[in-house]
């Protein structure tokens, strides 16, 4: 994990990031990890996906996860995104069942969010790291700080985007956001725990693409090669 891994962009605003003493300290506990022979996911070099996909200038929506998948070969580094080839998980389902319902979406048969993420959608996780099996390994260990600058820099700096805060987790990590300046969507986590709880029916995504061109911005294309 280095801040050399951080595109421009990002690099500008968040550099300074990397040499506070809780970044250090995360360094370490990592480097720890994996020396005790933990399998942390993602893969090094795809840690900051999300932000060396999207540039800082082209975020128009940020989708904020909770932490990476803990499977092996599902995290990428792209909140509720699995590569080619691995099955779709239940909660992406569910956005994808989501999508259907409110803009004619055709379900792909992969869950690749890739493509969205180069349309401007910034899909943050709030901890960058896992272990396998073990859900929430590495919450509190300073992922969360360092996602509240991202997020802090882009409330700030950035104008007219969309947010969309799924489950009291995400909504917590948004709570500071200027709702004067962005659209900020609520609903419950699209997991299926919760999707019946109003996740389902919540047209976050045309909601988007309304606000979006109301404020003269180009829209998401939501649907992915099939």
């Amino acid at each position: 994990m280095a801040e050399i891994g951080l595109s421009p962009s990002w690099k500008r605003r968040i550099g300074a990031e990397f040499e506070q003493k809780y970044m250090q300290n995360l360094r370490k506990f990592l480097l720890q990890r994996k020396q005790a022979g933990a399998q942390v996911f993602p893969p090094g070099a795809k840690i900051f996906n999300a932000l060396n996909t999207t540039a800082f200038e082209h975020v128009k929506v940020v989708i904020i996860g909770q932490d990476p998948y803990h499977g092996s070969g599902q995290a990428h580094g792209l909140s509720f995104s699995v590569p080619p080839g691995v099955a779709i998980p239940p909660s992406l389902r569910n956005i994808y069942k989501e999508l259907q319902a409110d803009i004619g979406f055709v379900a792909p048969s992969h869950g690749y969010l890739k493509p969205w993420a180069e349309n401007g959608v910034l899909l943050l996780n709030a901890v960058l790291t896992v272990e396998q099996g073990n859900a929430g390994a590495h919450q509190g260990k300073g992922w969360e700080n360092f996602t509240d600058r991202v997020i802090e820099a882009l409330n700030v700096e950035a104008e007219h985007l969309v947010f969309m805060l799924w489950g009291a987790y995400a909504q917590s990590k948004g709570q500071f956001l200027d709702s004067a300046k962005h659209c900020v969507l609520k609903a419950p986590h699209p997991s299926p725990l919760s999707a019946h709880r109003g996740f389902l029916g919540c047209q976050h995504f045309s909601l988007a693409n309304a606000y979006l061109a109301s404020n003269n911005r180009e829209t998401i294309d939501w649907q992915l090669p099939l």
